[in-house]
């Protein structure tokens, strides 16, 4: 049986872990700038921080929004990310952006971003849009050119150009690094596969559609 000193000796335990999980919950920037590392020796949640006297101007800049990507692709569409990985300086800020280019037909396919709330800004065309909640219901518009639209944190949603002309959108995220994992590709590409049965039986199909659905969706040689 336990003694009153292993009962008092759980109870220190269990307030010190308490009390060092909110010491390091501090949401808040301890320093002014924390430029990435972004091949750091050890890994940690994010990136460690360059030297102060090792940053310039230069690790806050990036150019690559001013041009449309291309769309010349079997979805029609063009992702160009100015997240930490492009700008070293956004680290530990907790926002990012890119630029979506569509061609006429262009389709960002179903997808998820698991750590950030995206919101997005026509600069050209027209997009139908939309979003599925946890009770799938579907909120979805046509947004065009000056006008703005926002998918939640974590929850499924598209983007298409049902119009006969290119469109393009600015979209900001409340994290550094959002993250994109498409549906079709995470159940039908993902490595090691998720066995046909699952899915045949998740969709209700047979295991050779399963298959020529892999096969369409996985890397060609």
């Amino acid at each position: 049986m336990a003694t009153i000193r292993d009962l008092g000796l759980v109870i220190g335990l269990m307030m010190a872990f308490f009390m060092a999980s909110i010491v390091f919950a501090d949401p808040d920037m301890l320093q002014d700038v924390c430029v990435a590392i972004l091949k750091p020796a050890v890994a940690v949640n994010g990136f460690p921080c360059k030297n102060i006297t090792d940053i310039s101007a230069n690790n806050f800049f990036f150019a690559g929004l001013v041009k449309p990507g291309l769309t010349n692709n079997a979805l029609g569409v063009n992702v160009t990310q100015a997240n930490v990985n492009q700008i070293p300086g956004l680290n530990t800020l907790g926002v990012s952006m890119a630029r979506i280019d569509y061609a006429p037909g262009g389709l960002n396919p179903p997808h998820v971003h698991p750590r950030a709330t995206e919101i997005v800004f026509v600069l050209t065309g027209e997009l139908n849009v939309g979003f599925v909640n946890t009770d799938n219901k579907l909120f979805s518009k046509t947004i065009k050119a000056g006008e703005v639209f926002i998918f939640p944190r974590g929850l499924l949603h598209f983007q298409i150009n049902n119009g006969k002309v290119p469109a393009a959108v600015i979209a900001g995220f409340n994290s550094q690094f959002p993250g994109t994992q498409r549906v079709a590709d995470a159940l039908f590409a993902s490595s090691p596969k998720i066995d046909n049965g699952v899915l045949a039986k998740t969709f209700k199909i047979g295991t050779n559609l399963v298959e020529e659905i892999k096969f369409n969706l996985g890397p060609k040689m």
